[in-house]
């Protein structure tokens, strides 16, 4: 279902609460079908009772593989990486960026000169597959100008869903920590980066702009496994764009702020497929230790 103009985002469901000190994390969900884990307002409990996502406005899109009618429900979960100074809520869901304050942020960051604006989804770029969202400029009711945006969240290994069934039936967690992890180099070098290269030559061909929307903890991890020598501040006349936003406690939530805008061109597209820097190259006699290694432990 193709969607015009967007206006969800939680805080003003949660802007009559009390003020709520920001929670301390661990490995578990920090959101859950919208909701900080700490929320106990009757919206937070009456979306955790029907599957309610606020971003969506609508029942959760994300089913438990087994059982489809339920909805996993977790939008962001705590975790801490080699890369990451502490326990930050990882974002799981591309649907978590469907707030007012992003597409705010998106508005005024690449599309400020135009003065009447329409947003549409899942628009199809033919052999590219569908764009997420397309911000259309409108000049006398005539499309004049465009830019596309693509939201990109991270994904887990294994599963936080212990820890929903624990919070539904306990309201609040009964382990510190869950055993999940985060699959950085699936949901960023090989899904976005792919969607990356086939949706930018696109563009770059039409000569316009697609702007891939992440939390910065995702532009991170590809700094520390790729070479990103290739990106730039924000630059206009680039194809590709990264947007990246930061959640950060706000009152009685975590809400989205703009962190860092960078570009570049194909090459520098390839430049981070290619995967890391030659200096971090394995030496040929550290692969042959581990070959041994490996023997050894056989033996």
């Amino acid at each position: 279902m193709n969607r015009i103009i967007i206006c969800n985002n939680t805080c003003s469901l949660n802007s009559i609460q009390k003020e709520m000190p920001e929670p301390t994390i661990t490995n578990h969900p920090t959101e859950i079908f919208g909701y900080a884990f700490t929320d106990n307002s009757p919206e937070a409990r009456t979306a955790l009772d029907e599957q309610f996502c606020p971003f969506l406005d609508g029942e959760c899109k994300k089913p438990r593989k087994s059982e489809p009618h339920i909805k996993v429900g977790v939008c962001s979960a705590g975790y801490k990486g080699s890369f990451i100074e502490k326990t930050v809520p990882v974002v799981l869901c591309p649907h978590r960026f469907e707030t007012d304050d992003v597409f705010t942020t998106l508005r005024k960051e690449y599309c400020s000169q135009w003065s009447k604006i329409r947003w549409v989804s899942e628009v199809s770029l033919g052999v590219g597959g569908n764009v997420d969202f397309v911000a259309v400029k409108y000049e006398q009711d005539t499309l004049t100008d465009f830019v596309c945006f693509e939201f990109q969240a991270a994904g887990t290994t294994g599963t936080p869903w212990q820890a929903v069934l624990d919070f539904k039936r306990h309201r609040q967690f009964i382990r510190t920590n869950y055993p999940y992890g985060i699959n950085w180099a699936n949901e960023f070098m090989k899904t976005m980066m792919q969607q990356v290269y086939k949706k930018g030559k696109i563009v770059a061909h039409w000569k316009r702009k697609i702007v891939f929307v992440l939390q910065d903890v995702g532009l991170e991890y590809l700094r520390t496994a790729c070479d990103t020598s290739g990106l730039r501040p924000s630059n206009d006349a680039d194809p590709v764009h990264f947007c990246t936003f930061r959640l950060v406690w706000k009152h009685t939530s975590w809400q989205f702020e703009l962190a860092e805008k960078v570009s570049t061109d194909i090459e520098g597209v390839n430049k981070i497929l290619g995967g890391a820097l030659q200096e971090q190259y394995p030496s040929q006699e550290e692969f042959m230790a581990t070959i041994a290694r490996k023997i050894e432990r056989k033996n």
